[in-house]
């Protein structure tokens, strides 16, 4: 997911093992995390994508107030879905708090350690163990 905000902006998705750092994207509001080496190419995470920070994470709301997590890691996901026009990409903490990506201070480093596990339909299950089955002397079990 990427937020609405970055509709014109160039992304790519996250890659497990790789570091990004949290900018601000040229010609928007918008915050989010990017690659330092390419660093106008949004990167954009599945929900349950999970992140280690290299300190406590930091945000604020771009004027008044900034306040930092006693947490280094956490979950990507998404807050008021049903709510159009705004930013709902989040980070979970293990408190159970969300931070809006978007308020996330700039040049905070993040580690990606896992990519969620994506659900299988049932004809792609089927498509593997034939693939799998030809491929092999031992039978699988039935679907």
């Amino acid at each position: 997911m990427c937020d609405y905000s970055l509709h014109a902006q160039a992304t790519r998705p996250a890659q497990v093992g790789e570091t990004l750092i949290t900018t601000r994207f040229r010609g928007t509001t918008t915050r989010g995390f990017a690659s330092e080496s390419e660093p106008d190419v949004a990167v954009c995470m599945l929900p349950g994508t999970e992140l280690a920070f290299d300190d406590n994470v930091k945000y604020d709301n771009s004027c008044t107030w900034s306040k930092a997590i006693d947490f280094r890691v956490g979950k990507f996901g998404a807050i008021d879905p049903h709510i159009p026009h705004r930013h709902h990409d989040a980070i979970e903490f293990p408190d159970g708090n969300w931070v809006l990506v978007t308020q996330l201070m700039e040049g905070q480093r993040a580690t990606v350690l896992q990519l969620p596990v994506t659900s299988h339909t049932p004809e792609r299950v089927a498509e593997v163990r034939s693939a799998v089955a030809a491929n092999e002397d031992s039978p699988l079990p039935a679907a």
